[in-house]
């Protein structure tokens, strides 16, 4: 049985617009502001001093935690005031002083965040972001403008993320690291200009991939990152082999996107697939 109150409510220090529409269960803690342009899901809950202004539209049962600022005006000098838009879906837990902002007419104009996602205390998300669902962003991550973030990545603490970066599926990206290339899923990677130094062993094996797709993922690993050949000949190689294998295709076809970074690729010695 549910036992989630169905009644809003409202401390009467918050600050909210009569034009904001707010779900049911809806809680607005203390000092928190609303906006006119903001849409609260059902059991949204808003614990103190949040604001959440712009043309933004939170999912239903995200808790919102103290000092998190969402939907305010992007960090970009050509910003001039178009209604654009943050989305962010349901079940997320969003920690102290995060910040998201929304997108830009030059951009998607929109940043979108996926659902049952964990944003710990300090984390940025710039405009025109795309985050997709389980990800993980660790203390004081900073993301980029137009940063996409696959399913069940995880981003270690105090790490910055270029801008128009893309980071695949399930990768694992190490505390306090650079990361200024596209990274493949399922890649482990980390460093002051980040490397890959293998896949993301521990992850797949919590996300139940076998031991038959692991191995695969670690082979076609080697051969695209060896030394022999051109990359388009090692993914046509890859593809001829494990072309079957669904993980192993998200890796080929991530890096056959035409995109606007370079991949990150692995350090001297590191090109066998072995990881943490």
């Amino acid at each position: 049985m549910d036992t989630t109150p169905s009644i809003t409510k409202i401390h009467p220090t918050a600050v909210v617009d009569k034009a904001a529409k707010l779900g049911h269960g809806v809680v607005i803690g203390p000092f928190c502001v609303v906006g006119g342009n903001v849409t609260l899901g059902d059991h949204v809950q808003l614990l103190s001093h949040v604001v959440v202004d712009g043309h933004t539209t939170v999912g239903e049962h995200t808790t919102i935690h103290p000092f998190a600022s969402l939907g305010l005006s992007p960090q970009h000098l050509s910003y001039k005031g178009e209604a654009t838009r943050l989305i962010i879906g349901h079940h997320n837990m969003i920690r102290e002083h995060v910040t998201m902002h929304v997108g830009t007419a030059q951009g998607s104009g929109e940043t979108r965040v996926g659902s049952e996602c964990f944003f710990m205390a300090g984390c940025h998300v710039a405009h025109d972001c795309i985050i997709e669902d389980h990800v993980i962003l660790t203390n004081n991550v900073a993301l980029g403008g137009h940063v996409h973030v696959g399913e069940y990545a995880n981003i270690g603490g105090l790490s910055g993320v270029h801008q128009y970066v893309r980071i695949g599926k399930h990768a694992m990206i190490g505390g306090v690291t650079g990361v200024d290339k596209d990274v493949i899923p399922y890649a482990l990677v980390m460093g002051n200009r980040a490397r890959m130094t293998g896949l993301n062993l521990v992850g797949l094996r919590r996300r139940g991939f076998s031991r038959e797709d692991v191995r695969s993922l670690r082979t076609a690993y080697g051969l695209l990152f060896s030394q022999g050949g051109t990359m388009a000949e090692r993914l046509n190689e890859v593809t001829e082999l494990y072309g079957a294998n669904a993980g192993v295709m998200d890796i080929v076809n991530f890096i056959r996107v035409d995109s606007s970074r370079p991949i990150c690729t692995p350090a001297a010695g590191n090109g066998n697939g072995n990881g943490h």
